[in-house]
């Protein structure tokens, strides 16, 4: 019997390959003869990086960069052995948990230091990008990754405009005078963990401000400079990123990055599970273990469990999917989940279910329910 286990982090509690061996562990001790195989896997969020090189087996760059409130701290990203290719995942220097909860206001934070992550990959000769833009504190619509490249942003009056999604209503102009000069060979291919568009009721500042720390008037005022700058970005490339899928990812960073970069826009799920070959992995599979933190109906909207459970309704492999939360059950069961177990005891804390050795143990736990049910 061969089982695959692809699952992904249980934020802020355990990684893919972390929350995938507690379960190895376990299928092994229940079923010795068991052939299992692990798969690390991402969707673009937070996680991407060690996911990448696992899969790449590059080599990591660490250097001193830009907080989304402009704060010097040590992070990293990843080259592959060639030095051609850099993977970058946002949400290691411009993300949410990386800031104090007083610090959090989209109309402040930037994206500034994934520039300079970019911009460092660039000098040490990385033409090709991955970039994940998960887990972001921004809602800036990448501007702050283009000044770290050499765009400026200007008001009406021609005046060099500073950073954070307040700027977005007063940017008239943009100008490319002093960008970076290899970009104009770099390729971007960006990791979209979700799908919305730049703005409007579904767009980046009206779904996700709020969580960044943005109340009723910061989302407005959020909302109408993406539709401004928007207006300014189809005027200066002639590019209608409005309604694209995945523009409003990352605070707009999809958008600001397909507009200005020329960047691919891509699933993130899709575009790791191409990665690790997982298809290829999995043509002699007898069942596969998927999941993540928690599972719900979004899960079947271009997460991975649900882009797994598609791969494993084509092959005819049964699916199972393992979470620390479990809602939407009925649904999840008529996609075609073979079962869905939560992993956390129901009278268990949620701070305590996160801890990581606990969260290791509750895995540990329900795996011999979830083999003795397969």
């Amino acid at each position: 019997m061969k089982i695959i286990i692809a699952i992904d982090s249980f934020k802020g509690s355990l990684s893919s390959i972390e929350a995938g061996q507690a379960a190895i562990d376990s299928i092994q001790g229940l079923l010795p003869g068991c052939q299992t195989e692990l798969i690390p896997i991402a969707d673009g969020g937070e996680g991407m990086l060690s996911v990448m090189m696992n899969t790449i087996k590059g080599h990591i760059q660490s250097l001193e960069a830009h907080n989304p409130r402009m704060e010097k701290i040590i992070t990293n990203y990843g080259i592959s052995l060639d030095s051609q290719t850099a993977f970058i995942e946002m949400a290691n220097i411009s993300g949410l948990p990386l800031i104090k909860k007083v610090q959090q206001n989209p109309m402040k934070t930037t994206t500034y230091g994934t520039g300079e992550l970019i911009r460092d990959a660039l000098e040490k000769g990385c033409r090709e990008f991955i970039v994940g833009i998960g887990g972001s504190a921004t809602n800036d619509a990448g501007t702050g990754m283009l000044q770290a490249l050499g765009f400026q942003f200007l008001d009406r009056n021609g005046k060099v405009l500073g950073q954070g999604g307040e700027i977005l209503e007063k940017v008239a102009h943009i100008c490319t005078q002093h960008v970076h000069q290899s970009l104009k060979n770099a390729h971007f291919t960006v990791a979209c963990d979700v799908q919305n568009p730049f703005y409007g009721p579904n767009g980046a500042a009206a779904v996700y401000a709020r969580q960044k720390g943005a109340d009723d008037t910061m989302i407005e005022e959020l909302d109408r400079g993406m539709r401004s700058f928007a207006q300014v970005i189809l005027k200066k490339t002639g590019k209608d990123i409005s309604t694209i899928p995945g523009s409003g990812a990352a605070g707009g960073m999809g958008g600001g990055m397909l507009a200005l970069l020329n960047a691919e826009l891509r699933s993130g799920a899709d575009l790791l599970l191409d990665l690790s070959q997982f298809e290829s992995k999995i043509k002699d599979a007898d069942l596969i273990i998927t999941g993540e933190g928690r599972i719900d109906r979004q899960s079947l909207m271009g997460k991975i469990p649900g882009k797994i459970l598609e791969i494993g309704k084509r092959k005819g492999i049964p699916v199972i999917a393992i979470a620390g939360c479990v809602e939407d059950e009925e649904m999840l069961l008529k996609a075609g989940f073979r079962r869905v177990y939560s992993t956390k005891p129901q009278n268990m804390p949620l701070e305590e279910a996160m801890k990581k050795d606990v969260a290791i143990r509750n895995i540990k736990r329900v795996l011999p329910i979830v083999i003795q049910d397969k």
